[in-house]
């Protein structure tokens, strides 16, 4: 249930940040709260020693968004583009998240 509440407070931040840029919180606050908001989603629902399929994800949607590939669509592709790109924060800070779990596991054992 907690990684669904995560999964839609990061859908809704996303949106707000692609269609109403600082509309209701400033760019820095909607930063922070999706990275936060990426490193609790990556630590309930990845487990670290499978994240095969997580971290391919984070490099698709990444690239995805880095590459501006959906701004090709005629009348919407501007704004998908700037709601890929803070979903791809949100996943960015999951692969930290990855890679911490993935260290205490090997340190402890």
């Amino acid at each position: 249930m907690a990684t669904r509440i995560v999964a839609i407070l990061t859908v809704i931040l996303a949106l707000h940040e692609g269609l109403a840029p600082n509309a209701l919180l400033d760019g820095t606050v909607v930063g922070l709260l999706l990275a936060i908001l990426g490193l609790l989603y990556a630590h309930l629902a990845v487990d670290a020693e499978d994240a095969t399929g997580f971290l391919a994800v984070a490099i698709a949607v990444g690239a995805a968004s880095s590459a501006s590939v959906l701004g090709h669509i005629p009348a919407i592709g501007g704004h998908l583009d700037a709601i890929m790109a803070p979903l791809s924060t949100v996943l960015y800070a999951g692969v930290v998240t990855v890679l911490v779990k993935k260290v205490v596991a090997r340190i402890s054992g």
